[in-house]
């Protein structure tokens, strides 16, 4: 249900980029790939976070102001702590205005799996937060074309769930074009929430005392662009640079219930060009990331261990109220628990299965340890993950 439409959207989203992206970038400060200035200082909460490459136009011209982000406690952390991540894939509250009945309540069946022990808490956010107008899907769009947005005062309903960071490097979060793409970054902001995934844009975190730098991939000029592996490789090295622990999103490969295989090729869906999940994963690991996840196929994947390095190809869709296609693998999810140590290095993962019911709830249950095991064994066989009945991800 996750689709971009024929050429002539693509065409005419690609003319609004070129008209509308400027003045996103006069806004937010979209940098060029090796930008590195800083939009706020550390706070004194366990978990704070910067980005470099843009700069928060709540925040424009506030000087030191400083920006925390929740997660942990405000006690200090010692010296080489280790880090704890969860991450989820494609996520939304409904559609304006076909919206989530109780969005305040709509984690709470997840919600202490996503929460307890970690420090950041990672969703890629498949859509908007916005009132903007101008939805892709115009006249003439087909019925193959779907725009997805939430209102702006949702952001806190993801902070009430104990998310720290949304990623917006995706084929939706071009919606509703530069405005609302701005305004979605906005809201995240306004809501004390961390966000990435902008071309240029290395977002860091401090959890526990440790740098973390964030960044988030897609094959859309709209994103830090997946297909640019020379300037993506840049980008990450910098981040290698900035911080000792880094993460790498990506939104990457085909769609639909027969996409949860990572082919190890270029991966083509609706014309468009998605990229090499894996050659691009192996890159970001070879340039100094710590963790790749990713989502987009909107089914869950295999996971892989290179170089002694975590990648999970697909946490599929985690919530959606009527968002996304259902039925079989594609109701199948999983959060996805990482815990490194302060120099990057993997120390435990989990995978807590999830089952998507109704319209696309997320509740725990199912069986998504057993399949991602079966997948990650058949793609990737004596490098693939060992996943346990009960969850446990380890390597062979």
């Amino acid at each position: 249900m996750d689709l971009m439409g024929d050429q002539t959207i693509l065409a005419r989203r690609r003319l609004a980029l070129r008209h509308g992206l400027k003045g996103l970038c006069a806004t937010v400060g979209c940098a060029v790939v090796l930008a590195a200035s800083a939009c706020s200082s550390a706070s004194s909460t366990a978990l704070t976070g910067s980005s470099a490459g843009w700069t928060d136009p709540a925040r424009a011209g506030a000087g030191s102001a400083r920006t925390a982000h929740p997660g942990a406690s405000s006690t200090a952390a010692k010296a080489g702590a280790s880090v704890t991540i969860t991450a989820v894939g494609d996520t939304m509250l409904g559609n304006t205005p076909n919206l989530a009945p109780d969005p305040a309540g709509y984690f709470d069946a997840v919600k202490s799996s996503l929460t307890s022990g970690a420090q950041v808490v990672f969703a890629n956010l498949e859509g908007t937060l916005t009132t903007a107008p101008g939805s892709k899907c115009g006249a003439g769009a087909g019925t193959t074309c779907f725009a997805f947005r939430n209102p702006p005062s949702y952001a806190q309903y993801f902070k009430q769930a104990g998310f720290t960071i949304l990623n917006d490097a995706n084929n939706h979060s071009f919606d509703f074009g530069a405005a609302g793409q701005q305004q979605t970054v906005q809201s995240i902001h306004a809501a004390g929430l961390a966000q990435t995934g902008l071309p240029g844009q290395i977002t860091t975190v401090t959890a526990n005392g440790v740098k973390v730098a964030i960044l988030g991939f897609a094959p859309y000029n709209w994103a830090a662009s997946l297909l640019d592996v020379a300037a993506a490789r840049a980008l990450i090295e910098q981040a290698h640079q900035q911080a000792p622990i880094v993460v790498v999103y990506m939104h990457a490969g085909a769609e639909g219930p027969t996409a949860d295989h990572v082919t190890g090729q270029e991966e083509i869906y609706l014309g468009e060009d998605r990229g090499n999940a894996e050659a691009f994963a192996h890159m970001a690991i070879d340039a100094g990331a710590s963790l790749v996840i990713a989502s987009g196929p909107h089914v869950l994947r295999g996971m892989q261990f290179y170089k002694g390095h975590l990648i999970a190809y697909s946490l599929g869709n985690f919530a959606g109220y009527g968002n996304f296609a259902s039925g079989g693998n594609r109701d199948m999810s999983a959060i996805l628990r990482v815990t490194l140590s302060s120099a990057g290095q993997f120390e435990r993962a989990h995978l807590y299965p999830v089952v998507l019911s109704g319209q696309g709830r997320p509740e725990p249950g199912g069986g998504s340890a057993a399949f991602v095991a079966q997948l990650s064994a058949q793609d990737f066989g004596s490098s693939a993950a060992q996943i346990s009945s009960s969850g446990v991800i380890t390597r062979q």
